[in-house]
């Protein structure tokens, strides 16, 4: 199993079925925060459907279709970053996140994306990658700014929320533009 550094007190390492009690005890500090900018089934209640939520990206990463990562910060679980969808056959992807307040700030989310979109596109190939928000929810429209993504649009009212519908921006990055970024900042370091 890989773990990655992406602070010194936080790295990313793979968020498998068995970790579900480590998961649970996460989404509890964080419910309430995330329950507004993430679907009902991922904020699990108890340890089965904590669980649940884990094997299903288990069975996309088996099946090449997606894949969920933790972000530790001192050994304890304080988020993580997924592929919500993973298409290698046509080049795209969505990825996600969710973090608990007392780790924001930090930058954990933007490292976390950005291993997880180097990959993609620099060992998977993939051509785009997407990130698609609640257009009100001003933090993760922040962090794909901050991953150098481009609003694609806006789908009005296309998800329901609270008795109502929301809408969800569309952002994105091509592969051309994330490699010409990282060779940029690569050349501004050295």
């Amino acid at each position: 199993m890989f773990v990655r550094a992406l602070t010194a007190d936080a790295e990313l390492r793979p968020l498998e079925p068995w970790r579900a009690g480590d998961f649970l005890c996460n989404l509890d500090r964080a419910r309430e925060h995330i329950a507004p900018w993430v679907g009902p089934s991922f904020v699990a209640t108890d340890l089965s459907s904590a669980r649940a939520v884990l094997e299903r990206y288990a069975d996309r990463w088996a099946r090449d279709a997606g894949g969920i990562w933790g972000i530790w910060r001192d050994g304890v679980l304080v988020g993580g970053v997924m592929f919500v969808t993973f298409d290698a056959a046509i080049g795209v992807c969505e990825v996600g996140c969710w973090l608990e307040p007392g780790a924001e700030g930090r930058g954990l989310v933007t490292r976390a994306v950005g291993v997880l979109v180097d990959w993609a596109v620099g060992e998977r190939g993939i051509h785009r990658v997407e990130w698609r928000t609640n257009a009100d929810n001003v933090r993760s429209i922040a962090v794909a700014r901050r991953l150098g993504m481009r609003r694609d649009g806006v789908l009005r009212q296309s998800y329901p929320r609270g008795g109502g519908r929301i809408d969800i921006e569309v952002w994105s990055v091509l592969a051309d533009e994330w490699q010409a970024t990282a060779t940029t900042e690569s050349a501004s370091t050295a």
